[in-house]
């Protein structure tokens, strides 16, 4: 496997977490910690010292006439721990000048 990193997850709570020293990406279903722990190394440059993995089973859809029954695809995600002092750019949003931080 090349890559098992697919995107940062970019959302309110994991933007919390980022003052924890906690990433949030959206990894390829059959990435192991390990194999993550490696490339978001390799990506970053940075120590990790946790990953945390959970899948997200696909939702159950119905579609056309005939209410035919599909199915998408499962969604893994990891929760990456670095040691302090340590920060991946992807994460930092810059406010533009003007803006108010609430």
């Amino acid at each position: 496997m090349k890559n098992c990193i697919i995107r940062p997850v970019i959302t309110e709570k994991s933007m919390n977490d980022v003052a924890k020293n906690k990433y949030t990406f959206l990894v390829d279903v059959r990435a192991n910690k390990h194999e993550i722990q490696r490339d978001v190394m390799a990506l970053f440059s940075v120590d990790v010292v946790s990953v945390a993995t959970m899948v997200k089973p696909g939702k159950m859809k119905h579609s056309g006439k005939k209410r035919t029954v599909s199915y998408a695809s499962d969604m893994k995600k990891a929760i990456v721990e670095i040691q302090k002092g340590q920060k991946i750019d992807a994460f930092t949003i810059e406010q533009k000048e003007g803006e108010k931080n609430s």
